[in-house]
């Protein structure tokens, strides 16, 4: 007969630590995932070639340097034939700067601009891939993909500071398209609890799809 297993109550983080505030960008949620390739399901040919299983397979980007390429949305895989807004089509052609600039991992961020939401004033089809990390991203040089950056760090780092990055933003309008004064808002990253959180400019306070 087996016991009941012991689940201890969880540490509590403390409220009082640092905060990252980042601009809450208006686009569609994306990500790039670089993997190994043997992290993924394959069989090696007599000739020493590389066959992925049909699973897999049906959603590859690119194979560069040893390395997959997928593209995802917020709910899943894409591919330049059943593509989000043209991010499957913007990873097929920067792959290889992808990976020798990004490496291994999912990187998740916010693919915006020309026809996605509110725009930001970029015409043309320009689009841009704005990465949710910017405490890794943001100083590093990313400019050997088109269009890559980091979503801009707002200029407070405290809790207590919410109210006054949302009239930062208002009163300057947004950082990632300067120039642009109708920003949707911020995103909280909590250092010790390892979550974010989200305030709008306007109808944060209404469901998701039910703003005034």
């Amino acid at each position: 007969m087996s016991a009941i297993p012991f689940e201890p109550w969880p540490k509590t983080p403390r409220l009082n630590r640092d905060v990252v505030f980042t601009e809450k960008i208006d686009g569609t949620n994306a990500a790039v995932v670089i993997l190994p390739t043997e992290a993924v399901d394959r069989i090696i040919l007599e000739d020493g070639t590389v066959s992925f299983f049909d699973g897999d397979r049906h959603n590859i980007i690119n194979v560069v340097d040893e390395h997959v390429v997928f593209a995802q949305s917020r709910n899943r895989f894409i591919t330049p034939d059943r593509d989000n807004a043209g991010f499957a089509r913007f990873v097929l052609e920067n792959a290889a700067a992808l990976v020798a600039t990004l490496g291994p991992g999912r990187h998740f961020g916010e693919w915006w601009g020309s026809g996605i939401q509110r725009g930001y004033g970029l015409t043309g089809g320009e689009k841009r891939f704005s990465l949710f990390n910017a405490a890794r991203w943001g100083l590093e040089d990313l400019s050997a993909v088109p269009g890559l950056g980091a979503v801009p760090i707002l200029p407070f780092s405290r809790l207590e500071h919410a109210a006054e990055a949302l009239d930062f933003l208002r009163q300057n309008g947004s950082l990632a398209a300067p120039g642009f004064d109708n920003p949707e808002g911020l995103i909280a990253w909590h250092t010790a609890a390892r979550t974010s959180f989200k305030a709008l400019l306007e109808g944060d306070d209404f469901p998701k799809g039910n703003a005034a």
